[in-house]
């Protein structure tokens, strides 16, 4: 065994496999960020406009969010340690074809595998993490804070690494940077992670895992046509059959989605936790959260390369406050959340994040970076205490037994609002031109603050005592990622 329950210790085992699974962590939320800086490069030398490089950043998060859940399920069936490095070996194969992509449409489709790469590897990662630890509490709770820490440094270090790889070596760089770090965790998974970690997965007394086929291919098809009909919106006109009918078919599928769901024995989404007004709220806080950041971050490093006339390197530094920000309030959330319950750093912190996005409003072309430092450091300064907080009262709303369910459905619908920003934000700066791009970056600013205020009103809905009301809340609060 790796741990003993009646004396538990973080253990050099528990400490190897943590090293392996943050490995992955890191991979997945380094391309988040890499790309984004990288897209004006990718966008001159494949000839892309501002929707194909849209679809390069959502194809990736959209087949994340969609898969992550039965992901899940099939790391119960199969075995955690399979699934996870299945989806490494598959993410270094999609890196490379990234690396090696002759135009926008086979980046987007070697994006897509990206993605759902990625979503084989995070649920699974946390899998493994847990039965290293023995399903210790504290201890699961300590590592899964290390785990989370090696997110929020991939994050930001993200925008800087690919500032440096893309003036060294050009853009493709910036995938072809995975294939050693894949290498290392499939090295390190083979060597660290004991192959009985699959022979001992979950286990249901009588009943057969299974997965939710119909409704993981309405929910694909719903967030799929709807993230489309936003980002051609644009140039295609509303009125244009294929928007009118992306729309028709996302409206349908959802219907669709919501009907298996009440009637599936095994739904993807049980329907009765969003019968709890913490739970839904909360839920919906995320969305607008990743909605406003996921956005923004697309259109500002448009702003930072097409109008200030950025180096990939420079718009990296520059992304550092709006990056580095977070792992200080993170902290100031934990602290704060043990002393007033979640809801009070979600009303705080929504409320500075929106400050930071009115302020960014502001921004012209002739603003130089000083100015917008403040707006850099209030939003994450806001997020960061915010997100945390939110991750706790959705697990503080739920039965213990169905935590991981509540956790998959919040990153899910985040993912999910990431990718709808990016379409939204996106389609107000199409065609580059840097009078466009900075109207777009101040009108995103703009629904970026009232998504923020938004929070603030859905966080009055968080019950006050959410987080004395399951102890296994205040332990997993550091599952909260950016």
């Amino acid at each position: 065994m790796i741990t003993n329950p009646s004396a538990p210790t973080f253990t050099p085992a528990i400490a190897r496999v943590l090293s392996t699974v943050s490995i992955a962590f890191v991979v997945t939320q380094l391309d988040v960020t890499i790309v984004n800086i990288a897209l004006p490069s990718i966008g001159s030398q494949l000839h892309a406009p501002v929707s194909g490089l849209q679809w390069i950043v959502d194809a990736y998060t959209l087949a994340f969010a969609v898969l992550m859940l039965s992901a899940g399920v099939l790391g119960d069936r199969f075995g955690p340690r399979r699934l996870f490095a299945f989806g490494l070996a598959l993410f270094a194969a999609a890196s490379l074809a990234c690396g090696l992509a002759p135009n926008a449409s086979m980046l987007i489709a070697a994006r897509a595998v990206q993605g759902v790469s990625a979503a084989a590897m995070l649920p699974n990662s946390l899998a493994l993490l847990n039965r290293a630890c023995g399903h210790e509490p504290k201890l699961r709770a300590h590592a899964v804070g290390l785990w989370t820490a090696s997110g929020a440094v991939a994050i930001a270090a993200g925008p800087v690494l690919g500032g440096v790889l893309i003036a060294a070596f050009g853009w493709r760089s910036i995938f072809l940077v995975n294939l050693p770090i894949c290498a290392a965790g499939m090295l390190a998974t083979f060597a660290w992670v004991p192959r009985q970690f699959d022979e001992t997965a979950r286990e249901h007394k009588g009943e057969k895992i299974g997965i939710d086929l119909p409704g993981q291919c309405m929910a694909i098809v719903a967030l799929t046509a709807f993230t489309g009909a936003v980002i051609e919106l644009r140039s295609l006109g509303i009125m244009h059959p294929l928007i009118i009918g992306g729309f028709a078919t996302a409206v349908l599928a959802t219907l669709a989605f919501v009907t298996i769901e009440a009637k599936s024995t095994a739904p993807m989404l049980p329907l009765v936790l969003l019968r709890d007004a913490t739970f839904s709220a909360a839920v919906i806080f995320g969305v607008c959260v990743n909605m406003a950041y996921y956005g923004s971050v697309f259109v500002l490093s448009l702003f930072l390369q097409h109008v200030h006339g950025d180096t990939p390197l420079q718009a990296g530094l520059a992304f550092l406050p709006l990056t580095g920000g977070f792992l200080i309030s993170n902290v100031a959330s934990g602290w704060v959340v043990a002393r007033r319950g979640p809801r009070f750093p979600m009303m705080l912190g929504a409320a500075i994040g929106a400050l930071g996005y009115a302020l960014l409003h502001a921004a012209r072309a002739d603003t130089p970076f000083l100015a917008l430092v403040v707006p850099f450091l209030l939003i994450p300064a806001g997020m960061g205490l915010a997100v945390p907080a939110m991750t706790t009262a959705i697990l503080a709303s739920v039965e213990p037994k169905r935590a991981g369910t509540a956790s998959a459905i919040l990153n899910t619908a985040r993912q999910a609002g990431g990718a709808v920003g990016v379409a939204a934000f996106g389609a107000l700066v199409a065609g580059s031109r840097p009078e466009t791009v900075v109207q777009g970056l101040q009108i995103s600013a703009a629904i970026a603050t009232g998504l923020l205020v938004t929070g603030v009103l859905l966080a009055c809905l968080i019950h006050p005592e959410s987080h004395a009301r399951n102890d296994a809340a205040n332990e997993a609060t550091a599952q909260a990622e950016h």
